[in-house]
Parts: structure tokens; C-alpha cells; sequence
């Protein structure tokens, strides 16, 4: 029983990463339907800008700053510049395929394309030496019972748990919010009501990329070995678990995100390593069979 509540702790630290990747993915794919699968990478992005914001701040040769003002500060350039990571492969990927009325699969090879661009160019420039983040967060061991925790492993479900419902609260109650619903119900008919598709789109690859790219940043604290590769497997799992919850539902991703992440812990944990991904897609697999929408979809109904 020691050993299950331990790894249900870890299994809720590796939750949170897949969840922040699953609601960019889910953000994407509910208002254009599109499934960006480039987005794994950009979380690779979030990850790296980290690394150089965060080394910059510490360097004695940059402003030499405390560990604490430096994860500050490392926290919105993260944000805000893989947000632009994003908006710029919207800008240059996607929005000339949609505006020539591109059939989907034409844009899915697209979003494969920009992920591979992301990796190799960043093979290109950086190497292939992995990269080791600074230490942003002194570290305090906290023993609960026979649980031990972390305040990193605390703070990573933390800020999980703060995105979703600050994102779940945009989407719902505010005017983008709206707006972005709108889109995925019936974009053709949305300029004649005023509002702007592009801004509106632009704002939701914004939003996912930032949320990316702080899941970014709190996997380098975490676990602090880049390579360029790190999004790849990580950003295919993130999809699949946005897949299992109901990709365009923001709770389906999230709680799809817990539960491929409970379930791989689980096997690792208890059973050879080797047989994690076989059982974590075996269970996927069949709650798939059963609710082929998701936990959270809905069939959606095409208009002829």
C-alpha cells in the first residue's frame, strides 16, 4: 500500500506534464479542428527557452540574479515566447492552407512537417549534447505518512490544477471564450457576425503554446536532461490521452492525461518496465472500443 500511494504522487507529477500538452492539442483541434501534431515539439520549445532565460538570468556575465527572481522571470519569457512559437506556425503553416481551403489531410502533413522542422532545427543550431536546466527552486523533501513529496512535485500538480480552471473559465465565461466556441460550431458563418476568424485563431494557438511551452519549463525542472527528441514521444502520448478523454473537451484532455499516466506509472511500478506501453495502450485501446468519442466527446453531426 506504501508503494501505491507513493506512485499514485508520481503518477499525478507525470499526469500534469501530459494534461498541459493535452489541452493544447484539444484547444487546437475544438475550435478548427485541426490536430497540430507539431505541438509536441513546441512543448520541446518551452522547454529549451527555459533553459536559455534561466541561464541568462544566473549567468555572472547576464544580470546575475537570485534563483528566485530568475524563476520569476523565466516563467513569463517561457510563456509569452513559445506563445509566439506557436502564433508564428499558425501564421506561415496554417492559415495559407486554410485560407486556399486545403483539404484536412494536406494540413495534418503540414503540422508533421513543422514538428520535424522544430526538432532538426534545433539539432542544427544547439547539437545533439543534451542540456542540463539551473537549478531554479530549492528543493524540500516533505513526508507525509509514508508518502515522501517534493515541493516541485507539489507545484507542478499545483500549476496543472490552476491552468485547467483558469483555461476551463476562459473558454466559458469570457468573450474569446465565446468566440472560440463559435468558430468550432460554424466558422463560415462568423465573419458575418463581426467577429475575426484570424484573431480568434491566432488567440487559441497563442493560448496552447503557452500552456505548452510552461509544461515546458516545469518537465526541464523536473527532470532537467534536454535533447531535442524529448517532445516527440511525449507530445504522441499527450495526443492519445486527449484522444481517450474526447479531443475538443478541455476536461476529457485533462483527466485523460491523469489516467494514461496513472495507468503507465502502475505497470512500471508492479510489473518488468517493458510492458508499460503495452498495457497502457492495451487499456486505452479498449476504453476507445467502448466509447469511441472519448470519456468526454460528443458524436458530432455533419450538416448536409
Amino acid at each position: 500500500m506504501d508503494l501505491f500511494l507513493q506512485q499514485c504522487v508520481n503518477a499525478l507529477q507525470w499526469g500534469s506534464f501530459y494534461a498541459l500538452i493535452a489541452l493544447g492539442y484539444t484547444l487546437v483541434y475544438g475550435v478548427l479542428r485541426l490536430i497540430n501534431f507539431a505541438h509536441g515539439d513546441v512543448f520541446m520549445v518551452g522547454a529549451y527557452i527555459s533553459f536559455f532565460a534561466s541561464t541568462f538570468f544566473l549567468s555572472p556575465d547576464g544580470p546575475s540574479l537570485s534563483r528566485e527572481l530568475a524563476l520569476a522571470l523565466t516563467v513569463p519569457c517561457s510563456v509569452i515566447l513559445t506563445s509566439g512559437v506557436g502564433v508564428t506556425l499558425e501564421r506561415i503553416a496554417y492559415r495559407p492552407l486554410r485560407r486556399k481551403g486545403a483539404h484536412r489531410l494536406y494540413v495534418v502533413i503540414t503540422a508533421l512537417m513543422c514538428g520535424l522542422v522544430l526538432e532538426n532545427g534545433n539539432l542544427a543550431l544547439l547539437g545533439a549534447s543534451r542540456k542540463a536546466l539551473p537549478d531554479l527552486l530549492e528543493k524540500h523533501n516533505y513526508v507525509i505518512g509514508p508518502v515522501m513529496v517534493t515541493n516541485l512535485k507539489l507545484w507542478v500538480i499545483f500549476v496543472a490544477l490552476l491552468v485547467f480552471v483558469i483555461l476551463h473559465a476562459v473558454v466559458s465565461r469570457t468573450r474569446i471564450g465565446m468566440a472560440m466556441r463559435a468558430v468550432s460550431w460554424d466558422k463560415f458563418a462568423l465573419p458575418l457576425m463581426g467577429i475575426p476568424l484570424d484573431k480568434v485563431i491566432v488567440f487559441t494557438f497563442m493560448l496552447g503554446s503557452g500552456i505548452a511551452g510552461l509544461g515546458g519549463m516545469l518537465f526541464a525542472m523536473s527532470y532537467p536532461v534536454l535533447d531535442p527528441y524529448m517532445g516527440a514521444m511525449t507530445g504522441w502520448k499527450a495526443f492519445i490521452a486527449a484522444v481517450v478523454g474526447g479531443i475538443g473537451d478541455i476536461r476529457g484532455a485533462f483527466v485523460g492525461g491523469f489516467l494514461l499516466a496513472f495507468v503507465e506509472i502502475m505497470v512500471a511500478a508492479f510489473l518488468p518496465s517493458t510492458f508499460r506501453d503495452l498495457f497502457a495502450f492495451s487499456i486505452l485501446l479498449l476504453i476507445l472500443w467502448k466509447r469511441p468519442t472519448g470519456m468526454f466527446g460528443l458524436p458530432i453531426t455533419t450538416k448536409i
